[in-house]
Order: C-alpha cells, then structure tokens, then sequence
C-alpha cells in the first residue's frame, strides 16, 4: 500500500510539474506563426496563426496574428463558427476575460496541421494579460490518471476524484495557486454539473426506483420464488448462465433497464450454482448494450438516427432520399462486435470454458462456494444488506415478476407514448392535418414525415422510439414497479407499512455506492469534454488515409475515446459528424464507384456503434460497466479486470472483420461468412486456450 501512495503523488506531481514547466506569462512565448502569402479575401486559409490578449477601450479583445494574412477566414471558436477578417496580418474579435480566466478552444479548417489550438485566459489584479497554451495530449492526463488509479489501487472512487482534480487543474491554467482551488472545484464545478443534469439525474432516480423494488421483491419471498421457478430449468451452472443470456437478449429495449433487472433477478439463481460475481457480470453486461445497439426498436435508436442524420451533410454525390433509419438498417451487416459478443457468450456457456481471471474466479467459486472475491464479509462491497425473506414469508414468483414485468411493460407505454406526443408535435409543426392527438390518428398521419408515404411498418416503429424519451419512460416504469412491489406485499400481509417502506429504504442504500462512482465518472466526463479529450485523439487519425483502411481507423479511435471518456454515447455523438463526411469524401476523391463508396460508408457507420461499445466494456470508469458491477453486486475492479480479456479478443476479431469486409466489397453474404468464420476462430480458441472449471 506504501508504494502504491508514493506512486499516486508521483502521478500527481509530475501533473502538476509538467503545468507548472510550461507555464506561459506572455503572448509573445507561444509557438512562432508559419508565414503565409496573401490569399483571396473571401477565401483565406490559414497555416497558422499566434494569438494574444489586448485592451481596447476598457474591452478585452482576442489577437489573432497571422503575417501576410489578408481576407476573411472562419474559424471554430469554443464550438461556434466565428469569422475572423485579418488586415495586415492581424484580426480581432471580443472576449471576456477575468481574474479566474477561462478555456479558448479554436479549431482551424483550413489547414491540414496545426488544427487545434487550446488556451487559457486569464487577467491579473495589475491588469496584466496571461495567455497560457495547454498542449491537447494534456487532455488524456484526466481519464489515464483515473484508469491507472483505479487498476493499481482496485478502489475507484479516490481513482475518479484524482482524475477530475487533474482535470480541473489543467483546465484552470496549471498555475501554482489553482492545486488547491482545482481541488475544491472538483465538487462545487463538475460534481454539482453532473448532478444538474436532468438525464443523468433521471437514471439516478431510476436506479434508486430499482434498487428499492428489489430490496421489497426479496424480502416479501418473491425473488426466492423466481430462483424455486427457475430452478426447474437452472438446473446446472451451464443452464442458469443460459437462462441469464437468454433474459439480457429479451429485454434488448434499454440497457440500463436490462443490466439492473437482469443482474438482481439472476444473482440469486447463479449463486446457487456457484457461478461467480464476476461471470454473471460479464453476461449482464456483454448482453445489454450489444443487444441494444442493434435491436431496431431501442432507447438507442433516437440518438444514433439524429447522430447519423447530422453526419449526413455537404457530401456531394449521396444520395439524400436514403433515410437515417434505412442506412442504420443497412449497416447492421457490419455490426460485428455486438453479435460476435452475444456469439461469444453462448460458446463461453456451451464449452463450459473460461480462460484469464476469469477462470481464476470461477475456480474459486466452484471449488470454495465465494462467489465473490472477498475473503471475509467485512472485505465485500459496502452495499452488501440483509435481503433475505421476512420469517414466514410465501416464497411466491409473481410477487417479484409482477413488479418487474410492470417494469417491462412501463418502459414500452412510456416509449411510445412520449414517441407519440413528439411526433404529433413534429406534425402539427410541419403543417400536416392531424385529426386529434391520439395514438391511432397520429400514426396514421406519421407517412407525412417521410420522403417515401408509404414507409414501412419498422421506418415508422424506428421514427416513434427514435422521437421518444427513454428517461421519462424508465422513471414511470421505475415508480410502477416499486408501488406494485408495496401493494403486493402489504395485501398479502407480508410485512407491515412501515416495515415495508423502511425495506425500501435499504434498497436506496444498496445503490448509493455504486450511484457515487457513476456521479464522479460524469463528473470526469465533463473535464474530458472541456479539455477536448475526443477531438485531440479525433485530429491524430483524422486525416491521409485511404478509404479502405478507414473502417479500420475508426473503429480503433472510436474504441480509444469511449474508453478514454466510458460513454459510447458522447463517442457516437463526436464521431459520426466527422466519420460520416469524412469518409464518403475521401471515397469520391479516391475515384471509388459509387457502391463501393456506400459499403465503405455503411461499414464505418457500423464500427462507431461497435467500437463505442466495445470501448465502453473495457473502461472502469463507464456507467453501464458501474451499474453492471452493481446489478450483479460483484466488485467492479474484478468486473472490469475479468471482462477486459474477453472484450479485446472479440473486438480484435471484429476489427479483421471489419477490415477483410471492405476489400471483399462487403455486403450481407460476406458480412455472414466473416462472422462464421470468426466464430469458428473464436471456439478454437475457448478450446485451445480455456479450460473447463472445476467443481
């Protein structure tokens, strides 16, 4: 423990030595500008550029210095286009600065070097400018720090907090008095930001809603009777891991529904076979966001069609009458990750294999009964509680299924009615005649929103969950099921109001550990994303490459950010604008035919969403992982250690996929045998490599 503390402020320290060794107190430090020739006023690109702060007339002004530049250029200016007319080599243009100071991120289009240029700004009591260049690899320290942390030190909430501080010092200039300023903005700035968030705080609620059904559903006797039914067809360690496969396959329309209702009802039946923590982790997690990447219908669908849709702009040549909904149909074929990871699973559960620690942890609870990896009940996760069944309780299944398919069926109405009341909006917006707000009149009406009247039955089924909010849907289907699981159990004289509620109560208590990670790794995405973490690693691969290795590339810097930030979301949301354009322009300047430009394109659309989720189950700091971890009440750092092994070797398999598809021309047929003979690889190697766990 000595060496691993002496190594955490050794971390630390040279963060803070490499802020402090490259401090800028003057603009006139920064990296010398290339000189460039004058160039058409309406069309000035720029190679580069310096930039410094001034006065004018008691207003800060931004200075641009390029010398020889003349015209006017535009520019990305914290995220906003800004246009900047440069006379006689300088431009200028207005921003605010203070004592505290503040981020300048500007992005140059122009040029195909030096794109990024990443400032803080500050002003001193004397009035004095500081103009501090923050190199963009600096960017990474964040999530590296955490990730590090938390693998030497298997403990991740100190690991979480260290990344945001590093974090918030970088973004605070790297100055000597903001070590402890930086410190105290890690709760005052990113974690009160994460929790104002009104998504981030419905899956809170969500998963307390959750965690307090359950506590109820095994303590009236239901979740007892759910492990007595299903014992009738879990009658081995192979069976009940199917039947959990099986139940995370089923419940494809939401991820976080699926881990947190598959996790808590499966743990019990897995326990009593002596399946391992870790292991049904694994399967809870490699089966939700899989599943729900390419399921038609998911809360997924939305943001990937308004991804892709936004991805589709200035790309001469394309053609416009396809629809988001039609082009994510036809890159599923290149959807390999999700598919070869359900794949994976079953031959996992058929050979009854495991290679890594997870045949370590495995073996342990086989041959010991610890289907955790704590040597005594005091070294277990905190949110252990008695959860046991009240004395006398009936040990009836539908008292737990109920709630839970109340859970399901919530989820589903909350989709589609919150679809319909978006897309009667949509309707009445665009001037289309609808005869009332109902859900008959307004999805007969829906043709109108399509290029094509007569839209398939899935275009409009895509359209409706794609226009819905999942978060309101999950908290009426959280509130259903924790308000059945109370009727239930007081009509039945089970337990008695107050020993109900306080019941209940415990159930928020077992979340709370796992909520207070989730909160710190959204706090740390929140520095990733104002220190630009995705668009420094996006620059390094961006540009000079052929179209043919392009799914390639993608999918390793798509894997690299979800990793880096643990949400496949925000890599989705930051990848497509630019892999979508990107890619079909360098397929029509390669002079490829049209065709093969469009599988090119379908395949790269296919490798974010895979390589995003593929990223997503390696990173410790993920959500999804987290609420895996939780669901399946197993230690997330053995989580994420065990399921690290099985993700890279089907994510390596499914890169080659990806890269073999593309200059075999692609399409279904390929797609098909590709997968076959991968998984044949992969059966090789469970057989080759793994071996069979003792009992």
């Amino acid at each position: 423990m000595k060496n691993r503390l002496v190594l955490t402020f050794a971390i630390i320290f040279m963060i803070y030595g490499i802020g402090f060794t490259q401090s800028t107190e003057n603009t006139d430090s920064i990296a010398p500008s290339i000189q460039i020739n004058p160039t058409n006023v309406k069309d000035l690109v720029l190679q580069d550029f310096n930039i410094q702060l001034q006065d004018s007339n008691g207003k800060d002004q931004l200075l641009l210095t390029a010398p020889g530049a003349n015209g006017t250029t535009r520019l990305s200016l914290n995220g906003e286009a800004t246009d900047f007319k440069f006379v006689s080599g300088k431009a200028v243009h207005e921003f605010d600065v203070d004592h505290k100071g503040g981020l300048c991120f500007i992005r140059n289009e122009g040029s195909n070097a030096n794109k990024n240029k990443f400032y803080h700004l500050s002003q001193d009591a004397d009035g004095t400018y500081r103009v501090k260049h923050i190199p963009l690899w600096m960017s990474i320290i964040p999530p590296l720090v955490a990730i590090l942390l938390a693998l030497v030190f298997k403990e991740v909430t100190l690991s979480l907090f260290v990344g945001i501080w590093s974090g918030a010092f970088i973004a605070s200039g790297m100055q000597f008095g903001s070590v402890i300023s930086s410190f105290l903005l890690v709760i005052q700035k990113y974690i009160v930001e994460a929790l104002t968030d009104s998504g981030h705080i419905s899956v809170i609620v969500f998963s307390l809603l959750i965690g307090g059904m359950v506590a109820i559903i095994s303590r009236n006797g239901g979740m007892a009777g759910v492990v007595k039914s299903l014992s009738k067809y879990a009658r081995s360690a192979r069976s009940s891991q199917f039947i959990t496969w099986l139940l995370g396959v089923a419940i494809f329309f939401d991820d976080y529904a699926n881990t947190l209702i598959v996790g808590n009802t499966m743990r019990s039946v897995t326990d009593k076979y002596k399946i391992s923590r870790e292991k049904l982790s694994y399967i809870v997690d490699s089966t939700a966001a899989p599943v729900s990447a390419v399921a038609f219908i998911t809360t997924w669908i939305g943001a990937v069609l308004g991804y892709i849709e936004g991805g589709m702009v200035d790309m001469p040549g394309f053609d416009t009458t396809l629809s988001p909904y039609s082009i994510f149909l036809g890159s599923l074929k290149y959807s390999f990750y999700p598919f070869m990871t359900l794949l994976f699973i079953l031959i996992l559960i058929y050979t009854q294999r495991d290679f890594g620690p997870m045949l370590k942890a495995e073996t342990r609870a086989r041959t010991t009964g610890k289907v955790s990896s704590a040597t005594t009940s005091d070294e277990d996760e905190p949110n252990m509680e008695d959860l046991s069944p009240v004395k006398g309780a009936p040990l009836k299944w539908y008292n737990a299924a109920i709630p839970v398919m109340a859970v399901i069926v919530m989820t589903i109405i909350g989709l589609i009615s919150t679809g319909m009341d978006s897309i009667y909006s949509e309707l009445v917006g665009n001037g289309t005649a609808v005869a009332s707000a109902g859900w008959g009149d307004t999805w007969a009406a829906m043709g109108a929103l399509f290029a094509d009247p007569n839209a398939s039955f899935f275009m409009k089924i895509g359209k409706l969950i794609g226009s819905s909010d999942s978060y309101v849907a999950l908290l009426w289907a959280s509130l259903s099921g924790v308000v059945l699981a109370i009727i239930l159990t007081m009509s039945r004289g089970i337990m008695s109001l107050f020993d109900t509620m306080h019941t209940m109560v415990t159930g928020f208590k077992t979340m709370l550990p796992a909520l207070i990670i989730l909160t710190l790794a959204w706090g740390l995405a929140i520095t990733t994303e104002e220190l630009h973490t995705a668009s420094y690693l996006t620059s390094i691969l961006q540009d000079n490459v052929s179209p043919y290795i392009m799914p390639s590339i993608v999918f390793i810097l798509a894997a690299v950010i979800s990793f880096s930030t643990g949400s496949s979301w925000s890599t989705m949301a930051i990848l497509y604008p630019i892999a979508i354009p990107t890619t079909w322009a360098i397929s029509q300047s390669s002079g490829l035919a049209p065709d093969i430009s469009m599988e090119i394109l379908l395949n790269v659309i296919a490798v974010v969403l895979a390589a995003s989720v593929l990223g997503d189950h390696c990173s410790p700091i993920s959500d999804t992982t987290i609420l895996s971890s939780l669901a399946s009440d197993c230690n997330h750092i053995d989580h994420v250690r065990t399921q690290l092994p099985y993700a890279l070797t089907v994510g390596v398999f499914s890169l080659i996929a990806s890269f073999v598809s593309t200059y075999l021309g692609g399409g279904w047929l390929i797609s098909l045998i590709l997968i076959a003979v991968s998984m044949a690889c992969l059966f090789g190697i469970v057989r080759g490599i793994g071996k069979k766990v003792s009992s």
